[in-house]
Parts: C-alpha cells; structure tokens; sequence
C-alpha cells in the first residue's frame, strides 16, 4: 500500500471520530500541508517570490541607502565656514526621510502605501517590494554613513592634496575601505529585509506565507503549514549567513597578504 492509499484511509479513520496513534495523525496532517495535491509546489513557488522581493527590495534599498549616505556624508564633511545651500536642503530631506522610516512600524508603512498612496492599485506584491526597498534605504543609509564616516579624515585629505575630486576621492580611497567594516551590517540588514518579506502578506502579497496561509484555509490545520514555513525560512538565514561568512572570511584574508 502507497503513501497516498495510507493517507485516504487513516484520514476516514480521523473523520469517523476513531481513535488514532499520534504518529498515525501526525501523518495525515503532514501529508494534508505538504503532499497532497502537490501543495509542496506552493511552498516552492512562494520561496521563489521571496527571494525575488528580498533581491528587489535589497537593490532599492541599497541605491537609497547609498545616495542618501553620501548626501549626509558630503554635508557634514564640508570645509568649516563653506556651506553649500542645495546640499544643506538635500541632507535635511535625507535627515527627514531617515528619521520618518526609522520611526514609524514597517507594518503601518506598508498599509500606508497599499491603503493610501496605491489604493486603486492590485499589484500587492510590488507595493510591497517598494514599501520594504524604501524602508530599507533608511537603515542601509545609516549603516554606510557610519561606514564612511569611520574611515580616517586623513584619507580623504589625502586624495584631495593627490589632485583628486571628493567623488574620486570617495570612490578610489574612502569607499574601499569602507566596504568591509560596513560589510557584517549589510548582511545583517540582508538578512531581516529577507524575513519582513512575510509582512507583504499582510496588504495582499503573494509570497512564501501567503502560501502557507491559503493551504492553512483549505486543511483548516495551522500547525504544519506555519512550521514548514519557519523552518523554509531558517534553512535560508543559515544559508546565506553562511555565504555572508564565507565572504567576511575571504576579506580577512586579503587584509593579511
């Protein structure tokens, strides 16, 4: 006898109100949340969404973050007694959006943008990615403005006094070195934008929990879809810590040579 012959006879043993062995249950509702109908599919294709948003949302993030690092970066390393009025208004813009982001619930952001901003809009899954990429920007945006502002003034005199311009300046000296003190926080960041995915479910988004969430609806049994959840989701933290660990490793190494 098959799994699934198994399965359809232990599952009208259930319903009849017969008395089961745990294991024997255990199995009917495991095979409910992941096998029948081929719900694993489901899962699969969610992960899918996932780790597409988590990509998108990461490269908005990283673009925001960035311009608005080196906006703020630029302001406060300005020559004592210069002040550029255009840079002074666009670091305020950047303090505000920053301060705003940081201070507000990532929920209440994102039935912000679904419910007001892209009300007659359907497209839940990228309200989302937009919503987690600009919330992103905010923390990623500090993280590198420390980054920056961690590297040794001397450095950026130094490229100065070689003829350089304060891009080249940034790009060729500051930058670099930047990269793998900011690098831990990155990948930190990367790794929580990965399980906010799971808000987007909240104003509509199609993604791993949503999946979960519609085969919780049809086998009326939440404790196997939300732990298959969980553990997805843990398989891809220790995955890509590692990967982030492995890389931290490699730069270490190029620091000694």
């Amino acid at each position: 006898m098959n799994l699934a012959a198994y399965y359809a006879e232990w599952k009208t043993l259930i319903a009849s109100g017969m008395d089961m062995a745990w294991w024997q249950e255990f199995f009917v509702k495991f095979y409910q949340a992941f096998i029948e109908a081929d719900r694993w599919k489901q899962y699969l294709d969610g992960v899918g969404t996932t780790l597409v948003a988590t990509a998108l949302a990461l490269v908005l993030g990283v673009v925001l973050g960035v311009l608005v690092a080196m906006i703020r970066t630029a302001h406060d390393q300005q020559r004592p007694g210069v002040r550029n009025p255009f840079l002074g208004l666009f670091n305020f813009i950047a303090k505000v959006y920053v301060t705003v982001i940081r201070g507000t619930p990532m929920m209440v952001q994102l039935l912000i943008w679904s419910s007001v901003v892209f009300l007659s809009s359907r497209s839940y899954t990228m309200i989302g990615i937009l919503g987690l990429g600009i919330n992103s920007g905010a923390y990623v945006a500090e993280i590198i403005r420390g980054g920056l502002m961690a590297v040794d003034g001397g450095q950026m005199e130094a490229g100065r006094s070689l003829g350089l311009n304060y891009m080249d300046t940034m790009r060729f000296i500051v930058i670099p070195q930047a990269i793998k003190a900011i690098l831990p926080a990155l990948g930190n960041e990367f790794i929580i934008l990965l399980k906010d995915t799971s808000l987007i479910t909240v104003i509509g988004g199609k993604e791993l929990l949503y999946a979960a969430q519609g085969i919780m609806g049809r086998t009326y049994e939440a404790m196997f879809p939300l732990i298959g959840v969980a553990c997805v989701y843990l398989v891809m933290v220790m995955i890509f810590t590692w990967l982030l660990g492995k890389l931290e490793r490699r730069l270490r190494q190029s620091d000694r040579r």
